[in-house]
Formats: C-alpha cells, sequence, structure tokens
C-alpha cells in the first residue's frame, strides 16, 4: 500500500509564519494582551518584596495597607487581561483552524483518484479528522498556554536581570542542564511522533476498511485473518506508543530539575548577598518568588508541549495532502475521440501483473460491452481507459494523445468513470447534482437539473420530496436508497456530459427490470458518445456494437453478440450460464 506523503519541519514552520503574517493584526493584538497579561504580573512581586522591605524598616500601617489592596488589585487585573488574552487567542485558533481544514479539504479534492486508491481512503480520513482533531486541540489550547509560559518566562527573566543582576545569575546553574537534554530529545522526537501518527493512521485504515468491506470479508471466509491484521496492527501502534513514552520519561526529569535548581541557587545566593549587604530582603523575596512565578507557566508548559509536538507532527500529515505537480500535463483536448489501447500491461504491485498485453480500439461513437469473470481484470481496464491509473507498460491514447498525460480537468471533460461506489453528499439535492462545472458558465438552471433526473430515471421521486430541488439529504436528513444514490450519480454524468463514459457496473444496485428500463432512457442522452459498458448482466452485451470478453487479464474474444454467440467460445457459455 502506498502512502500519502509527509510535510518536512520547514514546511509547517513555513506554514505558521504565512500564517501568522495572513493575520498579522489577530496575531499582534494576541501577543500584545499576553504581554500585557505578564507585564501586570510582574508588578506583583516587586510590591511584595517593598512590603517586605516596609515591614522591615518599620514603615507605617496605612504604607502596608495601601501596598496590600496594591497587590490585589494587581492579581485581579492580571486574571482580566490572563481572560482576554486567552479569548483572543481560541479566536485566532478558530481562524487559523478553518483556514487549514478548507485548505486540506481542498487539496484533497485535487489528488488523482489513482493516488487515494493506492493509499487507502484510511489514511486520508484519519488525516482529515483524527489529524485534524489534534491540530484543533493544540491551536485552541496547547498553543496559547505554551505562549503564556515563553512570554511569562522571558519578561520574568528581563525583569530579574534589571531586579538584581547578582541574584538573577542564579539562573545559569539550569543551562548546563537544559541544552544537552533539549537537544537530544528534540533530535528524536519528530521520528518517534511521525512513526506513532503513521502507526494510527494504519491503524484506522485498517479498521475502516474492514468495517466497508465486512461483508465481503465474511463471504471470502478472511474474518481470523483480518483480526490477526488488526491485532498486528494494533500492537505496533502499542508499540510506537511505549516508544514515545520512554523517551518522554528520560526527557521530563530532567526539566522539572532545570527549573528547580535554579531556585536553590538564588537562595542560597541571597544568603551570602544579604549577609554582605550586597541585597536586602525585599530584593530577596522579589527574586524569589519570580522564581516561583516561572515555576507555574512552565509546568503547565510541560503538560501542553506533547500536545503541541503531536500537533505538530499532525501538521505534517496535513500539510503532506497538497496537489500533485503536473509540470508536462497536456493543457489542450485531443483534437480525435478514438479510443487506442497498444500493449497494454498493468499491475498493482511489482510482482504481480494482473493485464498481460491488452490490444483494443474503440472507434468514437461505439458502444463497447467489456464481460468476463470476476477478477479478470475488467474493472482494471476501465480504470486505465478512464485515466485513472497509467499503464505500467504500452499506451491508451484518445485522438492519439496518452490518457495519462492529460491535465485532470482536460481529462474529466474527455473520459468519465462511474462505478457501483456512490456518495449521497449532505446537502440539498441540487448541491448534489450540480458538482459538475456548467460548460457554459454560470449555475444549473432548474430545468437542467430536472431534465438530468429525468434521464436518470429519478425524476418522480425528485418531485415527491418535500421540498423539491432544495429538499436536504444525506446524514441527518432525508435518506437516499443505494439505488436512488446510483441514479443521482448517473444524473450527475448526464450534466458533466463527457464524450466517452466508462460505465463499470453502474446500474448493478438496481433490479434487472429497472436498470434496463434506465439504460433505454439514457440511450437517447448517450447517442454520439463512445459508451464501455462493464457489466455481469450480459443483456447489456447484447444490445452493444460490440463485445470484448477479458480473461485471465488477456482479451480473449472480441466481436458483435451473434458473432460471439455463433462462436460458441467463451461468450457463448457466459450467456448459457446466465441463462
Amino acid at each position: 500500500m502506498k502512502k500519502l506523503p509527509l510535510a518536512s519541519q520547514r514546511d509547517v514552520r513555513r506554514w505558521a509564519l504565512r500564517t501568522a503574517n495572513a493575520h498579522r493584526r489577530e496575531f499582534a493584538l494576541m501577543l500584545g494582551m499576553f504581554c500585557l497579561a505578564t507585564l501586570i504580573g510582574l508588578a506583583g512581586p516587586q510590591l511584595l518584596g517593598r512590603l517586605v522591605d516596609g515591614v522591615v524598616e518599620g514603615g507605617t500601617a496605612a504604607r502596608v495597607d495601601l501596598l496590600a489592596v496594591a497587590f490585589v488589585v494587581v492579581l485581579l487585573a492580571q486574571a482580566a487581561a490572563r481572560k482576554a488574552a486567552r479569548f483572543r487567542a481560541r479566536k485566532f485558533g478558530e481562524l487559523v483552524l478553518a483556514e487549514t481544514r478548507e485548505g486540506f479539504v481542498g487539496n484533497a479534492l485535487t489528488l488523482p483518484l489513482g493516488t487515494v486508491e493506492a493509499a487507502g481512503t484510511g489514511d486520508l480520513l484519519s488525516r482529515a479528522t483524527s489529524d485534524i482533531g489534534r491540530l484543533d486541540h493544540a491551536v485552541r489550547n496547547a498553543a496559547p498556554e505554551i505562549l503564556i509560559a515563553v512570554v511569562t518566562v522571558l519578561l520574568t527573566t528581563i525583569a530579574m536581570v534589571v531586579t538584581s543582576p547578582l541574584l538573577a545569575a542564579g539562573l545559569l546553574v539550569a543551562l548546563p542542564l537544559l541544552v544537552p537534554v533539549n537537544v537530544w530529545y528534540q533530535r528524536r522526537i519528530p521520528a518517534v511522533m511521525a512513526s506513532m501518527l503513521d502507526r494510527w493512521g494504519v491503524l484506522q485504515s485498517i479498521a475502516h476498511e474492514t468495517v466497508e468491506g465486512a461483508r465481503t470479508v465474511e463471504a471470502l471466509g478472511l474474518t481470523e485473518r483480518r483480526i490477526r491484521t488488526s491485532r498486528a496492527a494494533l500492537g505496533d501502534t502499542i508499540f510506537s506508543e511505549r516508544k514515545l513514552r520512554a523517551l518522554q520519561m528520560r526527557w521530563l526529569p530532567a526539566l522539572e530539575i532545570s527549573y528547580v535548581l535554579p531556585a536553590a541557587a538564588m537562595l542560597l545566593l541571597g544568603v551570602l548577598a544579604y549577609s554582605q549587604g550586597w541585597a536586602g530582603l525585599g530584593t530577596i523575596t522579589t527574586m524569589l518568588l519570580y522564581t516561583q512565578a516561572m515555576a507555574t507557566p512552565l509546568n503547565e508548559a510541560l503538560f501542553w508541549l506533547e500536545d503541541l509536538q503531536v500537533a505538530l507532527a499532525a501538521a505534517r500529515r496535513i500539510l503532506g495532502v497538497r496537489p500533485t505537480p503536473q509540470g508536462d500535463a497536456v493543457a489542450e483536448a485531443p483534437r480525435g475521440r478514438d479510443i487506442d489501447v497498444s500493449g497494454v500491461r498493468f499491475g498493482y504491485t511489482a510482482d504481480r501483473e494482473v493485464l498481460h498485453g491488452i490490444d483494443l480500439r474503440v472507434p468514437r461513437g461505439e458502444r463497447l460491452a467489456i464481460v468476463g469473470p470476476s477478477g479478470a481484470g475488467k474493472s482494471t481496464l476501465g480504470r486505465l481507459l478512464a485515466g485513472i491509473a497509467a499503464p505500467t507498460s504500452g499506451s491508451v491514447r484518445i485522438g492519439g494523445t496518452e490518457v495519462s498525460t492529460l491535465a485532470d480537468d482536460v481529462l474529466r471533460g474527455e473520459v468519465l468513470l462511474l462505478t457501483q461506489e456512490h456518495h449521497v453528499f449532505s446537502g440539498t439535492l441540487r448541491e448534489n447534482l450540480a458538482l459538475p462545472a456548467r460548460r457554459a458558465g454560470g449555475e444549473w438552471t432548474d430545468d437542467e437539473l430536472r431534465a438530468a433526473l429525468t434521464s436518470a430515471g429519478a425524476a418522480e421521486w425528485a418531485a415527491s420530496l418535500p421540498d423539491g430541488l432544495d429538499t436536504k439529504l444525506g446524514s441527518g436528513a432525508y435518506a437516499v436508497p443505494a439505488a436512488l444514490a446510483q441514479q443521482l450519480a448517473l444524473a450527475r454524468v448526464v450534466l458533466a456530459d463527457p464524450h466517452t463514459l466508462v460505465l463499470d457496473e453502474a446500474t448493478s444496485l438496481l433490479d434487472t427490470g429497472s436498470a434496463r428500463e434506465l439504460e433505454r432512457s439514457l440511450n437517447s442522452v448517450l447517442e454520439g458518445r463512445t459508451v464501455i459498458a462493464i457489466a455481469h448482466r450480459l443483456h447489456t452485451a447484447a444490445a452493444a456494437d460490440r463485445v470484448a470478453v477479458v480473461e485471465g487479464g488477456r482479451i480473449t474474444e472480441l466481436g458483435s453478440h451473434d458473432t460471439l454467440l455463433a462462436a460458441e467460445g467463451s461468450y457463448a457459455r457466459l450467456v448459457a450460464a446466465a441463462s
């Protein structure tokens, strides 16, 4: 299974700087509020220091009371400023998160379908849900709290140096421990975090795909095998979590010690300074309070740091989903519309080839049916014809242009693949239908949408909906049966208006009578178009201009329905078995 790429740490930093720059006003206001809250808080230890000096020097009760009241006012003002700063941080976080989520969805929609299928939908789903959730949690909570800690420690250190450079030197005792431990940790944590999230992504992919394909797993007797796979993935995930915890268990104690040491050193320096007359009790009290004041934000930062690190690793996964460069893609539509398949070989893995030298020519406007036993390579051939995958060797050309070299927007105007897997999006019927871009520009009219529904055999159902085209469909709204979801997909195809259509069991969820009726209604719409139908229902093949029989990754028979019946080969046996 192919994995979707990860963004580099440099990409994440650039994204963070670009985001901050794009919202300079909001970011500056948030940072300013944090600085204001910290500056207000710095006045507290200074007031307590003067209070101690006032008591020692025998100051008046009024002066002591005034200092005490001022200290309480400072605490209240600091609390109010921090509340306002956190509000600004949450607001800024919501803005960043909304843009990130929208950007991710936009980038995901530009990924080639072949890339998504090769990676598995579970990987993309885990990035769109779990990783976005981790980033959401960090932006709302971890980032503001760590920012508070950084600003507090920085400004408190400056205040300590201004108050007493001698006692502030006690901070230096932490550096010999703090620097090497953090260098050691930061060199190892990115790879460990990335591995952990990757294991979680694999586990979620396996769980998602097992649930989606539960019936197939049971039908093929693969339940125990799937359970073993899930347990192995869970074991790998637990191992990666333990590896992370082992790393943190070596790192966190060193951090705890690193901010306890300065307090001890400063106390010893304070005793020396007081005995020599270099500093008074008030100054020593102020410095010790500053040291204590730094401990709380540092503890908060430690508490939230893991969430921030996980979020940074998640950001690498989110930003790794980006548009695929199409530097040499052909941006002009082919002049011809004949399809030529020459010597095509294809394998999903290097050691297992599915198609073994396919040669096929489909003239413009022909209706070709592709039939054969399950696993013969019919759907794979359809994917190559639609340009979703590129052949390992050989070529698939439309009008003389290699399909795999066409730009995506050009390709979808030339050939469209419609499978039996359809999705009804949460939204109105109108929004579900209007997904294809209108060639003439502008919005689809109600008449155009209703005509497409009529072509797909769903006009009567749409007319019965309570709000017509504005009826909300999907999760939590009007439920759409699988067969009708298939008809909505066909209606979208009618609106997309490709000149070549590849139907891979596109009417499989309809009963035989409904499928035949729908195909008859589509005949007028598809008139003059090239239609390649991959089907198990052989009445589709009987109505086609030609039939291609695929067996073992090769075309073993090719001709009209009557010709192949007369040949009494594989196709004739399939028809006999079906009847």
